[in-house]
């Protein structure tokens, strides 16, 4: 197996290799808001660091939280049991420091804290994790790209009137959403517009599509009653009559005899119509 300089090759500082004998104690913090995905494969690379790891993570409180970096979505109380129930996870220390302290990695017995490597500054210092990485005690992480708590929480804010309404439509009222009943009004007025429209688009497609199929009939219809194979039925049956009345006269024909033929053809054919006409008349 690779030592663990060469797993971690590329940093400004080493990291000690693991103790043997017993399982590798090794120690995440956080705040875990809306405890997702990119949180469990941090929390996944800790755990796989070694064969035999007992991963800890520390989860902060919501008092220094929102004194420090603002409100959360979640409380305190749910943070702990979101990342409770993570797989990877051996032991949740709740209300954690917000920075580890040399105090707290004694009392727990930590081999390694595991974080992304980037320094995280504070008012105190340039990186919090700085005395850690000069005991060899730091394991860097890699953090998941496309995902984070800020970045759900834009996307809510960036729809917060579908949430909204598709809230009220659920049932719960503006009371618990937070919201004016002017802004209550509105967004269901909306709602109502929009399923005027879709039910004027459905019934305007149902429409044309009755027009389409009516056209498709008409204009079958109108083919069969005037479509090629008519035309040139009633064509040659007018011919077979001409050819009836004809003289017969020899297999072969001069051409003054055929243009003969060919001139009476068009004339009993001209002519026809008028006896016809002629007949009714009579009548």
């Amino acid at each position: 197996m690779s030592s663990t300089s060469s797993m971690f090759e590329g940093y400004d500082f080493k990291v000690n290799e693991p103790p043997v004998g017993r399982p590798v104690r090794v120690y995440c913090d956080g705040i875990y808001d809306m405890f997702h995905f990119g949180h469990a494969k941090a929390l996944e690379q800790a755990k796989k660091a070694f064969p035999d790891v007992y991963l800890m993570v520390g989860v902060c409180n919501d008092t220094e939280t929102h004194q420090r970096k603002g409100k959360t979505v979640m409380t305190d109380e749910e943070r702990y049991e979101a990342v409770h129930h993570c797989r990877w996870v051996d032991q949740v220390i709740q209300d954690a420091p917000w920075f580890v302290t040399q105090e707290f990695l004694d009392k727990h017995k930590i081999d390694y804290v595991a974080h992304d490597a980037e320094p995280y500054q504070s008012s105190e210092s340039g990186d919090v994790y700085a005395f850690v990485k000069a005991q060899g005690k730091f394991l860097p992480t890699q953090r998941t790209d496309g995902i984070s708590t800020s970045d759900l929480i834009t996307r809510i804010v960036r729809d917060y009137d579908s949430y909204l309404r598709r809230n009220l439509e659920r049932g719960v009222s503006a009371k618990d959403l937070n919201i004016s009943f002017l802004k209550e009004r509105e967004i269901k007025t909306k709602k109502s517009i929009e399923d005027l429209r879709k039910q004027i688009k459905t019934a305007v497609l149902d429409q044309l599509e009755t027009w389409e199929g009516q056209s498709h009939d008409f204009i079958r219809g109108f083919a069969g009653m005037f479509g090629a194979e008519t035309v040139v039925e009633r064509f040659l049956q007018k011919r077979k009559f001409v050819t009836s009345k004809s003289t017969p006269g020899s297999p072969v024909l001069s051409s003054s005899s055929s243009d003969a033929a060919s001139n009476k053809s068009v004339h009993s054919i001209k002519s026809a119509p008028e006896e016809e006409t002629t007949k009714l008349e009579t009548h």
